[in-house]
């Protein structure tokens, strides 16, 4: 089934995403980053034997001038006679997204940055603070009994348009429904040497200070790559802290998901400043993407979805990202239109919702 055209026609904001490399990548960098292993292991094949894989091989290598489903080899040997900055522009361009929404404070010295990824693009870009990165930035440089007040003026300084916690790849998602007193995040702070923060104390604090600053602020939920303890991910977890925070008003939004999707809808039904997508979980699927789509907006408003690609690392992933969503939306409601599920200016209307209007209205764009 094609994409409706009222789909593709749509401008597409980029909720949580990140840079693309600066420099050309080997093979095995580019496999690594197809998926979220480091590699598929001597015994384990080449990762473009994956749903991914042949997405790219499928959809990509048409826009480098190559035969559809070319060979891994030979799309790579096209993509590397390519100038990266070609390559990066063929494929945001070729994407549709005009707002990105950029997570910096991972790996920020291998990626461009939002500026520079939305110069290449031709269109804006918004930067994330990821607190985790934030407070180990900061640790260093002031004392205990400073780092509050310094975290807290950097979340009010206007830099950011929201926040993100990687809570789930340090402590897991059960973050408990009280704030954190200051005496005890000063003392953990003081414990605290630097480096990577791991602390459920100050992470916690964080969360609830990026809220009391009024960003809204991402959770990584489930997917990711092999330092997260998966069933610790559950965006279920949360729900102490959903409760708590309910009261304050400002979004909360479940990145990715998968396989927890069903429950972060449930999650974005029943608390009404939650919001959750699908993430990378839809380029990750391939050709699978329609099905888990519909499994993921079985229950939640529709003005509770959001586009993101997650795309990281590689240009290809905002392409396929932007794609695969628009082909599993149309399928979606092509679906619904065919049941008599809803007319079609609803279709239309609740298109431009994910698409675009329900992060606009979330992030005050």
């Amino acid at each position: 089934m094609g994409i409706l055209p009222f789909v593709a026609e749509l401008g597409l904001i980029d909720h949580h995403c990140h840079g693309v490399l600066r420099v050309d990548s080997t093979r095995e960098e580019f496999e690594s980053l197809l998926l979220e292993g480091d590699s598929a292991g001597p015994s384990g094949g080449s990762f473009f034997d994956s749903a991914l894989g042949f997405a790219v091989r499928r959809w990509c290598a048409p826009l480098l001038d190559l035969p559809r489903h070319a060979s891994a080899s030979a799309y790579l040997e096209r993509r590397n006679s390519l100038h990266i900055t070609e390559v990066s522009r063929t494929f945001l361009m070729a994407s549709g997204i005009h707002t990105f929404l950029v997570d910096g404070g991972f790996q920020p010295d291998r990626l461009l940055s939002g500026p520079e990824l939305s110069s290449l693009a031709g269109a804006v870009s918004h930067d994330i603070v990821r607190l985790e990165h934030l407070a180990e930035s900061l640790r260093p440089s002031v004392a205990p009994a400073e780092f509050m007040s310094a975290v807290r003026a950097h979340l009010a300084s206007g830099a950011a348009v929201g926040a993100k916690s990687v809570a789930a790849y340090r402590i897991g998602l059960a973050l408990p429904g009280v704030r954190p007193a200051d005496a005890d995040v000063v003392a953990a702070v003081k414990a605290w040497p630097g480096g990577r923060l791991a602390d459920p104390v100050v992470i916690t604090w964080l969360a609830w200070e990026a809220l009391d600053a009024g960003l809204p602020l991402q959770f990584h939920v489930g997917y990711g790559d092999s330092d997260i303890d998966l069933h610790r991910c559950d965006p279920s977890l949360l729900t102490p802290f959903l409760r708590a925070t309910a009261r304050l008003g400002v979004p909360v939004l479940l990145l990715h998901n998968y396989p927890f999707h069903r429950q972060a809808g449930y999650l974005a039904q029943v608390f009404p400043h939650v919001f959750c997508d699908l993430g990378l979980a839809t380029h990750g699927l391939g050709h699978q993407a329609p099905r888990v789509l519909a499994e993921a907006l079985e229950i939640v408003p529709y003005g509770k979805f959001l586009f993101s690609s997650d795309a990281f690392g590689l240009p290809e992933l905002y392409y396929l990202g932007a794609l695969l969503f628009r082909r599993a939306l149309s399928d979606f409601l092509s679906d619904g239109l065919r049941r008599d599920a809803f007319l079609e200016e609803d279709a239309h209307r609740i298109a431009r919702l994910i698409a675009s209007e329900n992060a606009a209205r979330v992030y005050k764009l």
